[in-house]
């Protein structure tokens, strides 16, 4: 790994961009305008873009291979996200959360990740710098996580939203945007907050296992963060244009836990293997790849095979 020195100054940008972001998104969707999903994709291309913009200005500055670095870690971080979104689905519907509703509780879900994944980001630079035999517990985590993820399905959600509302004052009417709401002389939560919550809280679980991904590919901390600033910020329109394809992804958690595997693997293997940023990213995306269009030539199959079995099912009456 590269000993990086990062000037105050990159920080500075890297706050003020994500600052301008926001608020472009915040002015933008104003209101309680519902996005198309065609308008999300247009938000997600966006997003993606201004990743990219980041990166070659990484490159410029810090040089081509940091950048390999930075783009491995968004790769990676943008792909495990993706299981968040899963993670929406089943709370929003579970609360029964109106799309006009979804949207604020993202963003504030949203910037709530970007400040505690800031925290374990610092404190996992901390612990490495301190004590990098920590990297190799790092990446038993990750093998063991990968195997965890073959078996269960949405295991977090399922067992945190039922804990918040056996230990939550909170009513199961939704007042306007609010969050708490007054009744019977004390404050409780609408089900805007439980979402919240849910969601905060899920996402530091995701967490414990992404950022020690990150570090697989990377040990700075700039690079780290930045890569996650911009991976995050697109959770919101990716999860519009996703919502209606969720289910159909069938092979994706499959994906996610070779990638996790992958990365656990490359950390318990750094004394011997030396995996470079590139390969990584191409191992990301052509597993991330594989199980997206397989997942979708399935479910393209089946419902040719359902259209011809109920094509078929009037003939056969006698």
């Amino acid at each position: 790994m590269l000993d990086l020195v990062v000037p105050a100054w990159a920080w500075a940008l890297l706050a003020g961009v994500m600052l301008f972001l926001i608020s472009i998104d915040l002015f933008a969707h104003r209101g309680d305008h519902l996005d198309s999903r065609r308008r999300a994709l247009v938000w997600s291309i966006a997003w993606i873009a201004a990743a990219v913009l980041f990166g070659v200005f990484v490159a410029a500055y810090f040089g081509a291979e940091v950048a390999e670095q930075y783009f491995a870690a968004y790769l990676l971080e943008k792909s495990l996200s993706v299981d968040n979104l899963f993670l929406f689905l089943v709370v929003f519907t579970a609360l029964g959360i109106p799309p006009a509703e979804q949207r604020r509780v993202l963003t504030w879900g949203i910037v709530g990740a970007l400040v505690t994944r800031g925290v374990f980001i610092a404190l996992g630079a901390a612990v490495l710098h301190r004590w990098h035999e920590v990297t190799y517990v790092f990446g038993a985590i990750l093998v063991v996580t990968a195997l965890k993820m073959l078996r269960e399905t949405n295991e977090t959600s399922q067992r945190l939203l039922p804990w918040l509302e056996r230990h939550l004052p909170w009513t199961s009417e939704r007042e306007g945007h609010r969050f708490i709401v007054r009744r019977a002389g004390r404050w409780v939560a609408t089900p805007l907050l439980v979402a919240l919550l849910a969601i905060e809280l899920t996402d530091v679980v995701f967490a414990l296992d992404s950022i020690p991904a990150a570090f697989a590919v990377s040990e700075e901390p700039f690079v780290i963060y930045s890569s996650n600033v911009f991976a995050v910020l697109g959770l919101r329109a990716l999860y519009i244009v996703l919502v209606g394809a969720i289910a159909d992804l069938r092979y994706l958690r499959y994906g996610l836990s070779a990638v996790i595997a992958f990365a656990g693997a490359k950390m318990l293997a750094a004394p011997w293997v030396v995996i470079s940023p590139i390969v990584s990213v191409g191992v990301i995306a052509l597993v991330i790849g594989t199980a997206v269009v397989t997942s979708l030539v399935a479910r393209r199959r089946e419902r040719r095979q359902a259209l011809v079995l109920g094509g078929a099912a009037p003939t056969e009456v006698r």
